[in-house]
C-alpha cells in the first residue's frame, strides 16, 4: 500500500507539471468511455439482459414459414399464424409444455364519467398465457379458460393505465369499462415490472373474445404470434419438428389457400428486440472502434511525454531503479487518467443514455433501461482496460536499456528515438486504419438515408393531414350506419376553410402494411393445385381518395359514389399488379375473385400509380375496394386532409367535428402525412447520425494524432534540418521531405483501413441499407479523398515549421 500510495502522489505530480496533456487525454477518455458505457447499457437491457419470466430461457416463439421466402428478408421469412394453425398445433403435439396465442389491436375506451374518451393500445392472449409466462395479477387474477370464448367480456389492465386513469383504485376490479362500445368486466391489473411485448400496451382481452368466430377457425388469416415453453429435456429441434409435421399436413389440406408449408422459431428475447438488433450491433462495434482509437491517441500523447522525460528515465534507471518499478508508475498516471476519465464519462453516459432511450423509437424494454451494478462493473473494468490498452507499450518503449546512450547524448539523438518514432507512426497508423473503417461505415448509412429520405412514395406529402379513428361495431352495426357517418364526416370536412380535399381509406402511403389477401383472376386459367396463389396488399378507399392524395390515374377510373352496397362490385388496383399479373394485357373489365374473403368477382375499373407501404421496404401489388360497398370491415379508417397551408391548424377543427357526430368516439395517430414518413425514417436517420458523431470524433482524434507526430518528429530532427539548410538545401526540399515523412502512416493507415471496410462492411448487410451497395465505389472514394485532405491539412503546419528553420538556431540548440 505504501509502495501504491508513493506512485499515486508521483503520477498526480507528473501530471500536475503537465495540465495541457492531463486535460487532453482526460476529455479524449470521458468521451470514449462514456460513449461505450451508454451504448452498453442499451444492448444489455435489450439484448442481454433475462426476461423478467419463469425460466425465460425455455421460451420460443413459433411462425408459419412459407419455403420460397429467404431468411435475408425477416419480415416474410416469419410469418403470423392463423388462429386455426394454433389450436391445431397445441392439441396435437406434445413438444413444448404450453403454447399461447397473442394478436395486436387497439381499443376505444369509453369514459364512463365525464372522461374523454381514448384509443388505447391492446392485447389479446389466450388464457393460458400468463401462466405459461410465470406471471401473476398484482390484483385480482388472470384470465381463466372460460374467459377465452368469443364474445366473452373478460379484461385486463396494465398497471400504466391503472394508475394514469383509474387513479390507482383498486375497486375497479369487478367493476365494468366500455371498449368499442362493449361492456367488460376488469379482472385484475397486471404487475407494474409486466410490460410485454411493450409498455404501450394498456388492456389484455382474451384472445378468442377479440376475433370473429369465424376468424378462429380460418387457416388463412394469419395475424397471430405463438409464444411457446420448451418441456425439461426436450430439445427444440425436437419439438419443432412436430409442429413442422403439423403444419405440413395443414397445407396438404389446403393446396389452394396460403398456408404455410413450415415453421420457423426465435428466441422470445430475440423476438423482442426485433429490428433493433443489427442496429444497436453496428454501434456498438462503431463506439468500440472510437475506443480503440481514443486509446491509440492517448498512447502517442504518452510516447510523446515519454520522450520529454528520457533523461529522468535514463538517470532513474542507472541509479538503481527497476524497469518494472518505472513501468508501474507510468500504468498508475495511465489508470488516473483512465479513472477520471471514466468518472466523468459515466456522468456523460448517463445523460447520453437518457437521450438515446428517448430519441430511439419502438426501443424495446425502454423503461427498464438504466444504470445498474452490472454497468458500474463494466464501466470499471473498462477503465482498468482502456488504462492498460493505453498506457503499456509506451511504459514498456519508454523503460528500454539505454541509460548510457541518454546520458551520452542529447534527448533528440537518444537512441531511444527513432524507436520511439516508430512506436508512434505504427499507433497511428492503426488509428487511421480504425478512422477509415468508421468513415465508410457512416458514408454508407448516411448515403442509405439520403436515398430513403428522397424516396417517392407513389403520393403528395406535402400540407396532408391524417387522423384514425375506429367506430364501434356495437353501434354502428350494419353498412347503412357506417356509410351515414362516413360519408357526412367527409362532406363536413371538405367544406372547412383551408380544406382543398378529404378522403377516407384503410391505411395511407407510408404508414404501413395494412394486410393482404390472395386472389384469382376468372378470365385466367385455373391455378395448379399446390401451386401459390398470388396475393396483393388490400386498401379500402373512398371516391375522393385518389385524388386527394393526388395518385396518378393510368387508365380507367375512379370510385364513384354509386360503387356502394348493392351495386356491382368494383376494385381498382395498380400499375404493379396489372404488370405482374396481366402482362400484355388490357385489365379493365377483368375480374378479381377473393377466395378467402366472399368468393365473388370483383371487376377491374381502374389502374392507379404504385405506392410504398413503407419507405424503404420494396412495393407490392396493391388492390383498392370501395370503402362504400359495405362488404369490407371499414370501422377502423383514416381520415386524410389536403390543406391549403399549415394541416396541422386543422386537425383540433376536425376533431370538433368528429366530436359533433360522436362524442363517445376517439380519434389517435393524428399526424402529417411528413411526419409518417419521418418517424418511419427515425431510427435510420438515428443510426447513421451516430455512427457519424463517432466518425468525425475519430477524425480529429486522428487529425491532432498527425499533427503531434510530425511535431514530434521536427523536434527529433531539428539539428538535421539545420544541417541540411546550412549545406543549401532549399526550403520546398524540407517541406516535403517532411509531408512525405508525416504523410507516411496516413497513407498506409488508408490502405490497411480501405481493405478491412471491404470484409468489415458485411456486417452493414441490405437490411440496413436501401439502394446502396456495401462495396460503393462513390463512399470509399469520398472517404479517402476526404482523409487525405484532413491528414495533409494537420501535417502542413509542422512541415511549414520546419521548412522555415533558422539553421544557425537549429545548431545551436544542440
Amino acid at each position: 500500500m505504501n509502495t501504491l500510495l508513493h506512485d499515486v502522489r508521483y503520477a498526480l505530480r507528473q501530471l500536475r507539471r503537465a495540465p495541457g496533456f492531463a486535460s487532453m487525454a482526460i476529455l479524449v477518455m470521458a468521451l470514449c468511455i462514456g460513449s461505450t458505457t451508454s451504448l452498453f447499457t442499451v444492448v444489455r437491457s435489450v439484448l442481454l439482459r433475462p426476461l423478467p419470466f419463469r425460466d425465460p430461457d425455455r421460451l420460443v416463439m413459433i411462425f408459419e414459414h412459407f419455403r420460397n421466402n429467404r431468411l435475408d428478408n425477416p419480415s416474410s421469412y416469419y410469418n403470423p399464424v392463423a388462429p386455426a394453425d394454433f389450436y391445431d398445433w397445441r392439441a396435437q403435439t406434445h413438444g413444448f409444455e404450453d403454447m399461447a396465442v397473442v394478436s395486436a389491436g387497439s381499443l376505444n375506451l369509453t369514459g364512463e364519467h365525464g372522461e374523454l374518451p381514448e384509443v388505447v393500445q391492446g392485447r389479446a392472449g389466450s388464457w393460458n398465457l400468463f401462466p405459461l409466462l410465470g406471471v401473476n395479477a398484482a390484483i385480482g387474477r388472470t384470465f381463466t379458460e372460460s374467459d377465452d370464448r368469443p364474445n366473452g367480456n373478460a379484461v385486463m389492465l396494465t398497471w400504466n393505465i391503472f394508475v394514469r386513469r383509474f387513479a390507482g383504485d383498486a375497486s375497479i376490479v369487478g367493476r365494468q369499462i366500455h371498449l368499442d362500445g362493449k361492456p367488460y368486466t376488469v379482472v385484475g391489473v397486471l404487475p407494474s415490472w409486466f410490460t410485454y411485448p411493450d409498455a404501450k400496451v394498456q388492456l389484455w382481452v382474451p384472445f378468442a373474445a377479440g376475433a370473429p368466430p369465424e376468424i378462429l377457425k380460418h387457416h388463412d388469416y394469419h395475424f397471430a404470434r405463438v409464444v411457446a415453453r420448451l418441456k425439461p429435456g426436450v430439445s427444440l429441434s425436437s419439438a419443432l419438428s412436430q409442429v413442422g409435421a403439423v403444419q405440413y399436413q395443414l397445407h396438404l389440406q389446403n393446396l389452394n389457400a396460403p398456408v404455410a408449408e413450415d415453421v420457423a422459431s426465435k428466441t422470445l428475447i430475440e423476438d423482442l428486440a426485433g429490428n433493433v438488433k443489427k442496429s444497436l450491433s453496428v454501434l456498438l462495434c462503431a463506439v468500440a472502434c472510437m475506443l480503440l482509437i481514443g486509446c491509440l491517441n492517448v498512447a502517442n500523447l504518452l510516447v510523446a511525454r515519454a520522450a520529454t522525460r528520457q533523461k529522468e528515465i535514463a538517470i532513474r534507471s542507472a541509479l538503481g531503479a527497476r524497469r518494472m518499478t518505472l513501468i508501474r508508475e507510468q500504468l498508475v498516471e495511465s489508470l488516473l487518467v483512465s479513472i477520471a476519465g471514466g468518472v466523468s464519462g459515466l456522468l456523460f453516459s448517463m445523460a447520453a443514455t437518457k437521450w438515446l432511450v428517448s430519441t430511439w423509437r419502438n426501443l424495446p424494454s425502454a423503461q427498464s433501461i438504466q444504470v445498474d451494478g452490472i454497468v458500474l462493473a463494466f464501466a470499471c473494468a473498462l477503465i482498468i482496460a482502456t488504462a492498460l490498452l493505453a498506457g503499456l507499450l509506451p511504459a514498456i518503449s519508454s523503460t528500454r536499456k539505454v541509460a548510457i546512450a541518454a546520458l551520452q547524448a542529447s534527448s533528440r539523438s537518444a537512441a531511444g528515438s527513432q524507436s520511439r518514432t516508430a512506436l508512434r507512426k505504427t499507433l497511428l497508423t492503426v488509428e487511421i486504419a480504425t478512422t477509415v473503417i468508421l468513415l465508410i461505415a457512416a458514408g454508407l448509412l448516411l448515403r442509405s438515408f439520403w436515398r430513403l429520405r428522397t424516396t417517392d412514395v407513389g403520393c403528395v406529402t406535402d400540407n396532408v393531414l391524417t387522423m384514425s379513428y375506429s367506430l364501434p361495431a356495437e353501434k354502428y352495426d350494419t353498412p347503412a350506419k357506417l356509410n351515414a357517418f362516413n360519408e357526412t364526416l367527409l362532406a363536413r370536412v371538405g367544406v372547412m376553410p383551408g380544406v382543398r380535399a378529404a378522403a377516407l381509406g384503410s391505411v395511407v402511403p407510408g404508414a404501413g402494411y395494412g394486410g393482404d389477401e390472395v386472389f384469382t383472376i376468372p378470365e385466367h386459367p385455373p391455378i395448379t393445385p399446390g401451386a401459390a396463389l398470388p396475393d396483393a396488399m388490400i386498401r379500402v378507399a373512398s371516391p375522393q381518395y385518389f385524388s386527394t392524395l393526388q395518385m396518378p390515374l393510368l387508365s380507367g377510373r375512379f370510385f364513384a359514389s354509386n360503387d356502394r352496397v348493392g351495386r356491382p362490385k368494383t376494385v381498382i388496383i395498380d400499375h404493379l399488379l396489372a404488370q405482374q399479373y396481366f402482362p400484355g394485357e388490357n385489365p379493365l373489365g377483368k375480374h378479381l375473385r377473393a377466395p378467402a374473403h366472399d368468393n365473388a368477382d370483383y371487376q377491374i375499373v381502374g389502374v392507379v400509380g404504385d405506392m410504398l407501404y413503407r419507405v424503404g421496404q420494396p412495393g407490392k401489388p396493391t388492390m383498392y375496394f370501395p370503402v362504400l360497398n359495405g362488404d369490407r370491415d371499414t370501422h377502423g379508417l383514416t381520415l386524410a386532409v389536403r390543406a391549403a397551408s399549415d394541416p396541422l391548424a386543422l386537425s383540433v377543427p376536425i376533431q370538433k367535428q368528429i366530436a359533433e357526430l360522436d362524442p363517445e368516439l376517439p380519434v389517435s395517430d393524428v399526424f402529417t402525412l411528413q411526419q409518417i414518413i419521418e418517424r418511419s425514417l427515425g431510427n435510420a436517420s438515428l443510426s447513421a447520425s451516430l455512427v457519424l458523431a463517432f466518425a468525425v470524433l475519430s477524425l480529429i482524434l486522428a487529425s491532432v494524432g498527425l499533427y503531434g507526430v510530425l511535431s514530434y518528429l521536427t523536434a527529433q530532427r531539428t539539428g538535421e534540418i539545420g544541417i541540411r539548410v546550412a549545406l543549401g538545401a532549399q526550403r520546398e526540399q524540407v517541406l516535403r521531405l517532411m509531408l512525405k515523412d508525416g504523410l507516411q502512416p496516413a497513407f498506409f493507415g488508408l490502405g490497411l483501413g480501405l481493405a478491412a471496410s471491404a470484409a468489415a462492411v458485411r456486417l452493414i448487410d441490405n437490411t440496413m441499407l436501401y439502394e446502396t451497395q456495401p462495396l460503393d465505389p462513390t463512399v470509399f472514394a469520398t472517404v479517402a479523398g476526404t482523409l487525405l485532405l484532413v491528414a495533409a491539412l494537420a501535417c502542413f503546419a509542422p512541415a511549414w515549421r520546419a521548412s522555415r528553420l533558422d539553421p544557425m538556431q537549429a545548431l545551436r540548440t544542440e
